[in-house]
């Protein structure tokens, strides 16, 4: 099929390369013209497993990047994959989603034929019906029903393995206002339904929205509920990853999302979870179990500090932070618990020197203002430290030297593996254990 991308961020190169190499003819629209070059040029934007390799392939062949929208006039199907951005009170900012509508309709009024437009955007019920789809007709000309179809297809993919997410997924959400719009949609998926593991969901619009941000509501809401257990299970000087592995046996309840720790971030956590709350109070309803689970992962990092201040004057301290990305394998660093940490660090008067394997360019230009030192390595942070912490379980981190530090005292976030030599630390302690 020819697919036009509307968008390319995390979600929309990942998807557009992912369909080139499921050999779909794929073309991304993109704003930024620095994006737009560095696909052309084969080379991936953003630090994904498995997605270089994948645009160096089909770059030039059946993967393009362009700024213009009349690239959609050569293709079937239009997937929306743009942010969508929290106000302060938590709702959605659709500024994008409307902009890039309005110029999608603009680029459709030319086109002759049927066109299928497909919100993949993380939205709230009634935003693809009520927004996307009235401004998309009143800019083409086109009439959802007629010359136009319109469908939701929530994404689930996760930093570091979007890739393997998007390929061999465990359901595929298909929310469409026709038999139609279905149909190609199957037509586009066709190679990964194949995989009898693949759940097919079909549903309509609002209940297609709604999914996503079920689904990650109760993933977040799994998380806080594992960190409050931990935090008791610490209360009480016991091991929680002793007693979560045990309680994992049970399923109804399964081994996943079971290790406790700093709590969750990034991109999609914090902002669904954070929407979803706050269109459950635009229609009347007080979320009060979610207003819990963020109240739960906000005082994480604060309780990792405090663990450290009991061993570690803080004020004129060097301390080392490891890990700056929300989890490993991904240089995304947005709502990281490690910048939380920092900021508490900072705020106790601390020296901050921290090292992460690949998100330190991204913690530099999204915080010019941090105010810490960056060491090429994790040795090179611990050097002369007077107490380090664990924030995001790389595993370059297993089995590191202490050796050099000052004070070889670690308050471990993410339980890494380390050296079981008594004599390797002073104090090794865990947030939850």
């Amino acid at each position: 099929m020819n697919v036009s991308i509307i968008g390319s961020g995390y979600v929309g190169t990942t998807i557009a390369a992912c369909l080139a190499d499921l050999g779909h003819e794929v073309v991304n629209v993109e704003i930024d013209e620095g994006i737009v070059e560095t696909i052309n040029a084969g080379e991936a934007p953003i630090h994904e497993a498995g997605l270089e390799e994948r645009i160096a392939e089909h770059a030039g062949t059946r993967l393009r990047a362009t700024t213009d929208y009349d690239a959609v006039l050569e293709t079937d199907i239009t997937l929306l994959c743009l942010p969508t951005p929290q106000n302060e009170d938590g709702s959605l900012d659709l500024a994008i989603m409307r902009a890039a509508s309005e110029s999608l309709g603009d680029a459709l009024a030319a086109k002759d034929g049927d066109h299928l437009v497909v919100v993949k955007s993380t939205v709230l019920p009634g935003t693809t019906e009520e927004v996307v789809g009235p401004i998309v007709e009143e800019h083409s000309g086109k009439r959802v029903g007629e010359d136009l179809e319109l469908a939701m297809n929530p994404e689930f993919l996760r930093m570091s393995t979007a890739v393997q997410d998007f390929l061999e997924p465990d359901k595929l959400v298909l929310g469409t206002t026709s038999e139609a719009a279905a149909e190609t949609l199957r037509e586009l998926y066709a190679p990964i339904l194949e995989n009898p593991d693949t759940h097919l969901v079909e549903t309509d619009v609002r209940e297609a929205e709604l999914i996503k941000y079920a689904n990650n509501a109760f993933l977040a809401a799994k998380v806080s509920l594992v960190n409050e257990l931990g935090n008791v299970s610490k209360a009480y000087g016991a091991d929680a990853y002793e007693v979560l592995e045990a309680v994992g046996l049970d399923d109804r309840i399964s081994e996943r999302f079971l290790r406790s720790g700093l709590g969750w971030g990034g991109s999609c956590f914090p902002k669904d979870v954070n929407a979803i709350r706050a269109g459950a109070r635009e229609q009347g309803y007080e979320p009060e179990l979610l207003d819990a689970v963020v109240g739960v992962n906000d005082k994480q990092p604060r309780q990792l500090v405090s663990l450290l201040a009991d061993h570690v004057e803080l004020e004129g301290a060097r301390i080392a932070v490891l890990g700056l990305s929300f989890k490993p394998g991904t240089d995304d660093v947005r709502k990281s618990r490690a910048l939380e940490v920092i900021d508490s660090l900072c705020e106790r008067g601390a020296d901050v020197v921290a090292y992460d394997p690949v998100a330190i360019d991204n913690v530099r230009e999204a915080y010019p203002n941090l105010g810490i030192e960056y060491a090429d390595s994790a040795e090179g942070a611990l050097e002369g430290a007077d107490g380090a912490v664990v924030a995001t379980d790389w595993p370059a981190f297993d089995d590191l030297s202490f050796d050099g530090m000052a004070r070889r005292i670690v308050v471990d976030g993410r339980r890494i593996d380390v050296d079981e030599d008594e004599d390797a630390l002073e104090v090794y302690e865990g947030l939850t254990w």
